[in-house]
């Protein structure tokens, strides 16, 4: 028998993630054959393609059969998918063009010249923000440790999905990355030899200034510091949410919080101001502009 997933429209408000969590929580594990129904969806941001693609994934390393019900989506939906490679990935047709949207993309390993240009160049390359070489290769590198700590220590056994769009009338640029693991609160916990870690602390940690669950010789051990102070001074928003935890860091405002709706992996969802001023570090060279 078939489980029908009605997909909703869905935005990147809070409710919006919960609404994607309880889509994942609908299918069980030995689920034969799952159909997503887009009839009730009039809006899909970059957050629900990057779920709804790895949902898909997650239910075929399964064993299960996955069908889209493409004569339920909405013209402007599909053109949008179309646009941003979601349509190619799952049916082979209709290749994506560079418009607006940082394609979908899927990563089953750890491609890491690959990433790093789809961030320098495809994400953060294309004059929506304005910032320095040098701080545009640091913002990279901070996002590639999201990338690094889920194929490293994630055990996803279906990989990585990332999606991205620009939205011109309200100068955002937006990034989500979202992978099925064990999520950071079992990373932290484990790493850190404390079982019973709440969720909402052991994301706290993570965003510590020099922490990093990836040991050895790595390019990245600065954890999310930079990333957040970059959305500080952007005035932009930066949201992680997996297991239990979410944590919120805007212009404003720094905070980890328990959620009711639970999600084994873990959702990197971030977004950045577009306009005319020119973002650096307070460390860089001293010929730069400072924030």
């Amino acid at each position: 028998m078939s489980l029908i997933l009605k997909v909703p429209t869905i935005n990147d408000k809070p409710k919006d993630f919960d609404c994607l969590f309880q889509l994942w929580q609908q299918v069980p594990g030995n689920a034969k054959e799952v159909i997503f129904d887009f009839s009730k969806c009039h809006f899909l941001r970059q957050n629900a393609v990057a779920f709804l693609g790895g949902l898909a994934r997650l239910i075929e390393s399964r064993g299960g059969k996955v069908i889209f019900d493409w004569d339920t989506v909405k013209r402007h939906v599909c053109m949008n998918l179309k646009q941003n490679g979601f349509l190619y990935a799952f049916n082979g047709a209709d290749e994506p063009w560079q418009g607006n949207s940082i394609p979908y993309r899927e990563d089953l390993s750890q491609d890491r010249d690959g990433l790093i240009h789809y961030l320098a160049e495809q994400w953060l390359g294309r004059n929506w923000v304005h910032i320095s070489d040098y701080l545009r290769a640091l913002i990279v590198g901070t996002t590639w440790e999201i990338y690094a700590n889920a194929f490293e220590h994630g055990q996803t056994d279906i990989g990585v999905f990332s999606c991205g769009q620009y939205y011109p009338k309200l100068r955002e640029l937006k990034l989500t990355v979202v992978d099925f693991g064990v999520g950071i609160p079992d990373n932290v916990r484990d790493f850190r030899k404390i079982p019973n870690l709440p969720a909402e602390q052991a994301l706290q940690w993570a965003f510590q200034k020099g922490t990093t669950t990836r040991t050895g010789n790595v390019t990245g051990g600065i954890g999310l510091d930079y990333l957040k102070k970059f959305v500080h001074i952007n005035k932009g928003k930066l949201q992680i949410l997996s297991h239990d935890g979410c944590a919120t860091i805007d212009k404003e405002q720094e905070v980890y919080e328990i959620k009711q709706t639970f999600f084994g992996g873990t959702l990197v969802n971030i977004t950045l101001l577009c306009d005319e001023s020119y973002y650096a570090l307070g460390f860089e060279a001293d010929d730069e502009p400072l924030f």
